[in-house]
């Protein structure tokens, strides 16, 4: 047999861009499947839950909820307290939009 070992072949956890409204930032995580296939999805997961399965981002990220469609993705939010410019801001909100629409 020369199946490769599974831990060889294991696809990594991604990130996507940040994207804003009024009070908070977005991201989602993509966690791999099959990883993504051992979490309960029960509950959200705390900040030290989700650093243990190797989620790695700054302080304050909150998951808020589990993109149904889609068990592997994550949703996180937190408290936005900086001034981002508004045409910025509206290019990843149409980007995100896009993006949601085609997949």
């Amino acid at each position: 047999h020369n199946t490769p070992h599974p831990m060889s072949q294991q696809p990594a956890i991604s990130y996507s861009e940040k994207y804003y409204d009024d009070k908070f930032e977005y991201r989602h995580v993509i966690m791999p499947k099959a990883m993504a296939k051992k979490l309960k999805r029960d509950k959200l997961l705390s900040e030290p839950e989700w650093r243990s399965i190797g989620i790695q981002m700054s302080r304050g990220w909150v998951h808020y909820a589990w993109h149904d469609p889609e068990p592997n993705i994550l949703l996180f939010k937190r408290e936005f307290h900086g001034t981002t410019p508004r045409v910025c801001e509206e290019m990843k909100i149409q980007e995100h939009k896009r993006k949601m629409h085609t997949e």
